[in-house]
């Protein structure tokens, strides 16, 4: 995706909503980072964008990167945090009839009604496939089916992150889709951090992911402990909600595997990525996933679970694995063919530039575009009727 100059950022602003994350400064996920890094463009444009906030932190600024910040609360419940916030946030939204709105997660479709009957035009992002995660049970499975159907049913317009989604939408659906991965960022290539965590640059490699089975991070392990690998392995992550998945990756851990838990300094996370050997990618059912991206954007040589979203990123930069087999092989290839690591790395700095934020940001600012205009024709529809 290269970056354009898009003709509608010399057009009006818009007043634009941003619905259903965790809010920003982003610190949890992809839905996060992408709220961030294309809302604060469409500010720089001259937009007016609003972003909806989980008020877990004390302190609460009113506005970050030009965006305004509305913190709402939400119930600490797993099955009803997202929810119960997108609530509030809806009713908020609706008092104050942005231009249009993006709804992040289609687990929020329960509220999409709202937005329509206040003739709020809103696209949804539907994310990945969210009911082939493990972590959901029956009940929870089929609340995201239903969910899907009802975001196809309501939206004006459905944002899908990658081919595999837009696909799995346009056959299950027939429904259309706008095709808007995430951006990929350049890292500096800089390793002076490393030391303050005992690594070195090129002498690890590193997995960064929430310890969810879907995730494959257990895989991960299990394979790296049985392989002959001489470098360590370095694991980025946590589960709030998960202690029994979290103990089985630690328990198939040997003494060369370290974790680190969660790494919020965000330069220090960019040179894990960009010092690794390789970067191990267990993600399957999420779309086009942010930490992948930052992966390919410090130039890391990734091998990722073998799922099309992954090949999608990766291109001719990826190997690519199944099982805890697998893994083993790759590692020690890794360790035995730096060469090859290093052509890797190269191709894909060579993917990166496909994924620019600019680019996406151009994107977005389009379909708000074309969501505000489509109010502005029912209204006009609405007073032709009337004076019919």
């Amino acid at each position: 995706m290269s970056h354009s100059t898009s003709p509608s950022s010399r057009r009006g602003p818009l007043t634009i909503a941003l619905i259903g994350t965790r809010g920003v400064p982003a610190r949890y996920g992809g839905f996060e980072t992408c709220v961030e890094e294309v809302g604060r463009r469409l500010a720089d444009r001259g937009h007016h964008v609003t972003v909806y906030c989980r008020n877990a932190d004390a302190d609460r600024p009113a506005r970050y990167l030009g965006m305004d910040l509305v913190h709402l609360p939400a119930l600490h419940q797993r099955t009803l945090e997202t929810l119960s916030h997108t609530g509030l946030s809806v009713a908020h939204a609706v008092t104050h009839r942005p231009d249009a709105a993006v709804v992040f997660n289609c687990a929020n479709a329960p509220f999409l009604p709202l937005l329509r009957a206040a003739r709020v035009p809103f696209a949804t992002h539907v994310d990945g496939l969210e009911w082939r995660r493990a972590k959901w049970g029956p009940t929870g499975q089929r609340y995201y089916k239903r969910a899907e159907r009802m975001a196809v049913r309501w939206s004006d317009a459905l944002i899908a992150d990658a081919q595999g989604i837009a696909d799995y939408y346009r056959e299950t659906y027939a429904a259309p889709t706008d095709l808007i991965a995430y951006g990929a960022p350049v890292v500096d290539r800089e390793a002076h951090r490393l030391p303050e965590l005992d690594l070195r640059a090129d002498g690890y490699h590193l997995v960064v992911a929430r310890f969810e089975p879907e995730n494959h991070v257990l895989e991960i392990v299990r394979g790296y402990s049985a392989s002959k690998a001489e470098l360590p392995l370095v694991v980025v992550g946590s589960a709030p909600y998960a202690q029994e998945y979290t103990d089985r990756i630690h328990q198939a851990a040997d003494a060369r595997v370290r974790f680190l838990g969660g790494v919020w300094d965000q330069e220090l996370l960019d040179q894990l990525y960009a010092g690794a050997r390789t970067y191990l990618h267990g993600h399957s059912v999420g779309g086009t996933n942010p930490s992948l991206l930052r992966a390919v954007g410090a130039g890391a040589a990734t091998s990722a679970f073998d799922v099309g979203f992954n090949h999608e990123v990766l291109g001719r930069s990826g190997r690519f694995f199944r099982s805890s087999e697998d893994v083993a092989e790759l590692v020690e290839d890794a360790e035995r063919h730096p060469e090859e690591v290093a052509e890797r790395g190269r191709l894909a700095l060579e993917q990166a530039r496909r994924y620019d934020w600019d680019d996406v940001t151009d994107r977005y600012e389009d379909l708000c575009r074309r969501l505000a205009t489509s109010r502005a024709t029912r209204r006009r529809g609405r007073r032709a009727e009337g004076t019919a």
